[in-house]
């Protein structure tokens, strides 16, 4: 079933918060500077669906994971990295943007003719060979 885009990326976020929150337990990180990391992190996740045009605070968080956490950065969803843009493009590589603007088209496509939109689906259509035949 579709969700909406924020929705699809909430639940990234949690899926990310879980990671981290693992990472906090298994001692792999500073126990101080992580618990303050956490908070904003929590912050993020809430003030996040009351104010979705603000991602300021997203894009610098998910910066953060990379420098703070590199162990994981291969972890961090690609998804979300488009989501909150800005500084987070430059962990894609070019052709990874593509195919994100892409996506974008298509679903603001779809808004615009108010159908349903699934991102993963149509993310998958768009990763498959030029070759393969797309419905």
């Amino acid at each position: 079933m579709p969700t909406s885009y924020l929705d699809h990326n909430l639940a990234l976020l949690a899926q990310l918060r879980a990671l981290l929150i693992a990472l906090g337990e298994a001692e792999q990180v500073s126990d101080e500077s992580h618990a303050l990391f956490m908070e904003r992190f929590d912050e993020l996740l809430m003030s996040l669906p009351k104010i979705p045009e603000d991602r300021h605070l997203g894009q610098d968080m998910i910066c953060q994971v990379f420098h703070r956490y590199p162990q994981i950065a291969h972890l961090v969803p690609r998804d979300l990295l488009w989501f909150f843009g800005g500084d987070c493009l430059h962990f894609m590589p070019d052709e990874e943007i593509a195919l994100y603007q892409e996506l974008d088209e298509r679903r603001f496509d779809a808004e615009e003719q108010d159908k349903p939109f699934d991102w993963n689906r149509e993310k998958q259509m768009l990763a498959l060979p030029e070759d393969s035949s797309r419905h």
